[in-house]
C-alpha cells in the first residue's frame, strides 16, 4: 500500500480489512502517522509470512530541518531553537559519510523501545527521561538530494536514506544536526522502498476503494503472489506425493539437490505453487508453515 501522511499503520490495516472483507490482515513494518510511503500489507494466509519481511532493508526520502531540536526528534514534538551558526550544504554533505555502515544509534525518547517493561514514549509523556541504550543499526547509503537555504538560519535538506530494519530516521536527523554543530529534526518522511516493494508499484487508497466496489474479487486483482518479496529465500520443488505429505504436516526425505541450511526454504509443488515454508531437520525436510488446504483425497468423508 501507498500510505498517505495522517493515518496510522493500524488505520490502514483496519481499512483494508473492511474493504477486503477479511479479518486476516497484517502489515510489514510500522510507519509513523506523519510519514507516508510503502506499507507492505498482507492478507489471508500471507499474514503468516510477515515475519520474513520485518528484516527487509528500507529506503526513505527524509526532510531534515536544521536550526532547532524537538522532544520527539520529528515535527510533532515541542521545538527548541538552537543558538548556533546554521550549517551550509558543504558541511552537511561532508558529515553524511560518517554515518555509513554499522553503528550505535540512540533511539528517540518518544519511541516504542521498552525500558524496565514500559514503552519509552509512555515514560516521556509522563515527564520522565527514559534511559535508552544505543542500538546497533546499519546505514547503507546517504545522498543529499535537495538543499533549501532560503531561510539561512533554518536550512532544510532532503536526503535519500538506505538503511537496515530498525533504524530510526528521526534519530539520524537529530544526529546529523549535532554532527554539524547545530540541531535538526525530521520534518517529513516518505518510505520509498521496503525490501523489494517499491513506492512506484504501491496501491493507493483511492485505487483500493475503487477495486473494492467489485467486492473481494476486485481487491484480489490488486494482490501480488503470496511469495512476492521472498525471491532470495531458497526453494525446492517437490513431486505431487511429497508435496501432499508436507501439506499434511509430515516430513519428507531431504531432496539431494537441496543444500543444508538453517534458513527456511520455500516448498513449491510440481505446478510451481507455493505450498509451505519448511526447514531442514537432519536428513528430512519438515513443514514450518503450511499455506494451502489439505489435499482433497485426505479430507475426511461426511455422511
Amino acid at each position: 500500500m501507498a500510505k498517505p501522511a495522517g493515518p496510522t499503520s493500524h488505520d490502514i490495516v483496519a481499512l483494508v480489512r473492511r474493504l477486503a472483507e477479511t479479518r486476516r490482515v497484517g502489515h510489514g513494518g510500522t510507519l509513523d502517522p506523519f510519514a507516508s510511503g510503502v506499507l507492505p500489507v498482507f492478507l489471508g494466509r500471507a499474514t503468516r509470512l510477515v515475519e520474513y519481511h520485518l528484516g527487509d532493508a528500507k529506503r526513505y526520502r527524509a526532510t531534515v530541518c536544521f536550526g532547532a531540536s524537538t522532544t520527539t526528534d520529528d515535527l510533532e514534538g515541542e521545538r527548541t531553537p538552537v543558538d548556533a551558526p546554521a550549517p551550509d550544504r558543504a558541511a552537511v554533505e561532508a558529515a553524511l559519510p560518517t554515518f555509513l555502515g554499522e553503528q550505535e544509534q540512540r533511539p528517540p525518547a518518544y519511541s516504542a523501545v521498552k525500558v524496565a517493561g514500559r514503552r519509552a514514549y509512555a515514560l516521556a509523556r509522563a515527564g520522565e527521561t527514559p534511559s535508552l541504550l544505543p542500538r546497533r543499526v546499519r546505514i547503507d547509503a546517504l545522498t543529499l538530494l535537495e538543499w533549501d537555504d532560503s531561510d539561512p538560519t533554518r536550512p532544510v535538506a532532503v536526503i535519500d536514506v538506505a538503511c537496515g530494519a530498525g533504524t530510526y530516521v528521526r534519530a539520524l536527523a537529530r544526529d546529523v544536526g549535532e554532527a554539524v554543530g547545530n540541531a535538526a529534526y525530521l520534518g517529513a518522511l516518505a518510505r520509498t522502498a521496503s525490501g523489494p516493494f517499491e513506492l512506484g508499484d504501491a496501491v493507493s487508497l483511492d485505487a483500493l476503494r475503487t477495486a473494492a466496489l467489485d467486492g473481494q474479487a476486485g481487491v484480489a486483482r490488486l494482490l501480488r503472489p503470496i511469495d512476492a518479496g521472498l525471491e532470495d529465500m531458497g526453494s525446492v520443488q517437490l513431486a505431487a506425493a511429497e508435496a501432499d505429505r508436507i501439506v499434511l504436516g509430515q516430513t519428507v526425505k531431504l531432496p539431494p539437490d537441496l543444500e543444508s541450511t538453517e534458513a527456511p526454504v520455500r516448498v513449491v509443488d510440481s505446478h510451481g505453487r507455493l505450498v509451505a515454508i519448511a526447514r531442514i531437520r537432519g536428513s528430512t525436510l519438515a513443514p514450518d508453515k503450511v499455506l494451502v488446504d489439505r489435499p482433497a483425497a485426505f479430507e475426511p468423508a461426511h455422511a
